[in-house]
């Protein structure tokens, strides 16, 4: 009889408590329908900007010519600022977002697997908030530090028009209900969501 060679140890599982998840990868066009309504939730109001501006001419002496420039320029605005949004589905960098990979989540962190010797670990503290809709969790990351900013104009543009980035984890993906429940209570107890 062979005795068990006492060097060797079996790799170890996930800990107690984690939340091991069906592989899932996110559609592009869903992503681009959560992220544009954030961005247009939120930034509305900057479409009003070229608005304005062009019709303030059209103040001190009217002419449809002023109207329809600026009504141009805030549709123009409007397509750049959504192509920013849809470029992020294009651009290499965004590719981790959308390749199919299984997640296991647990008090420390949110490791996102490609295949069992690949993949990526996210701590909570990346995390600025969650959302619980009908049919998923919504994590969205936290934007880039200051430090890691340009500075100057350019850092002004890139904190004031950026990409919201999100974890979208539809409830199908989980192994059963208690898994969801075990998510949501996670994220109360990380005062992610209310």
């Amino acid at each position: 009889m062979q005795q068990l060679n006492q060097r060797f140890r079996a790799p170890q599982g996930p800990a107690p408590g984690t939340i091991r998840t069906k592989k899932y990868q996110l559609d592009k066009d869903l992503f681009t329908k959560i992220a544009l309504g954030k961005v247009w939730r939120r930034e509305w109001w900057y479409a009003l900007i070229p608005f304005a501006l062009f019709m303030l001419p059209a103040v001190f002496s009217f002419s449809w010519w002023w109207v329809v420039g600026a009504v141009i320029m805030t549709i123009i605005y409007v397509a750049i600022r959504s192509a920013q949004i849809v470029g992020v589905t294009r651009v290499e960098q965004g590719t981790a977002l959308f390749e199919k990979m299984n997640y296991e989540i647990d008090q420390r962190q949110i490791i996102m697997k490609r295949n069992e010797r690949e993949g990526m670990s996210m701590n909570w503290d990346m995390i600025a908030k969650a959302e619980r809709s009908n049919d998923a969790f919504l994590l969205w990351l936290k934007p880039a530090s200051a430090d890691l900013m340009p500075k100057g104009f350019k850092g002004w543009l890139a904190r004031t028009f950026q990409a919201p980035v999100f974890i979208h984890l539809p409830y199908r993906i989980f192994v059963g209900t208690n898994d969801v429940k075990l998510m949501e209570s996670l994220l109360r107890r990380k005062s992610l969501i209310a």
